[in-house]
């Protein structure tokens, strides 16, 4: 999801929908946190977003070592942006444990990035192996800035036709952007405030961990086909309408369940 141009520090403040989910969970989730577990603020988890995000980090260095949140929902052997999220509930646990505040913001900041990325719809899309037809390489070996932006095929044609078809109209990053920019519109003017979550989203956590939530809501959002509706007919207003009624308050009980996951281990009542 879009989390700001990442150019500058407060590019995402108004618009960035990966800091308006933040924002929204870390209201609902307070008044479910005893007070001997010392949370990180909005504010500090938020210095962890944007330029000092994930995206932030993609945008700065070649692929190498970068946050890859990508996962298709038909493959049940795809399972690193899994273990990504499980690693950064771990190291929040910890950090929490340990009174650790801001690397217990920072582990919040991108767990919570980690978990809306993964119910992305256009993150459904399986662009490792795009990349790699397009590129001839995994999407981690390509070195440089430049190399990550500019396909070089075996001839001008080869290479412009290539380019095209990752960053022309309706290329396969152009509609990924489009449906980030255009979920970003449609909750331009929601605070989510209504949001329904309440203790029983707790106890299924309880009952069954967050892994297994996480896979059937990926498998929920999957089922709505909503970048495939959008490479079909564009941006309309029917995906608007499924991005504030369905995804995004999706995205924000997830947030809210992985961070709870965390605090319970660190409150050593789950492991």
């Amino acid at each position: 999801m879009y989390s700001g141009t990442t150019i500058r520090r407060g590019s995402g403040k108004i618009v960035g929908v990966h800091q308006k989910i933040d924002r929204a969970a870390r209201r609902k989730i307070k008044k479910y946190i005893s007070s001997s577990v010392e949370f990180p603020t909005v504010k500090e988890i938020l210095h962890f977003e944007g330029l000092n995000g994930p995206d932030g980090v993609k945008r700065k260095s070649p692929a190498v070592d970068e946050p890859w949140h990508f996962i298709d929902p038909n493959d049940s052997t795809d399972r690193a942006l899994i273990g990504t999220i499980n690693d950064h509930i771990y190291n929040l646990s910890q950090a929490l444990r340990n009174n650790n505040r801001v690397r217990a913001s920072f582990e919040a900041a991108w767990l919570a990035h980690a978990v809306v990325d993964g119910l992305t719809p256009a993150h459904h899309y399986q662009l490792d192996k795009k990349i790699e037809e397009l590129w001839g390489k995994a999407h981690n070996e390509r070195i440089s800035l430049r190399e990550k932006n500019v396909i070089h095929g075996d001839s001008l044609r080869d290479t412009l036709q290539k380019n095209w078809e990752y960053w022309g109209l309706n290329g396969v990053f152009t509609s990924h952007g489009m449906f980030e920019v255009g979920a970003a519109s449609a909750i331009a003017t929601e605070n989510f405030n209504d949001l329904k979550f309440d203790r029983r989203y707790l106890t299924k956590l309880d009952k069954l961990g967050f892994e297994t939530i996480y896979l059937d809501s990926i498998q929920k959002i999957n089922d709505l086909n909503m970048f495939g509706q959008l490479t079909k007919s564009d941006w309309t207003g029917v995906l608007a309408k499924q991005t504030r009624q369905i995804l995004v308050p999706e995205m924000i009980r997830m947030v809210i369940l992985a961070w709870y996951q965390a605090v319970m281990m660190a409150e050593g009542k789950v492991r």
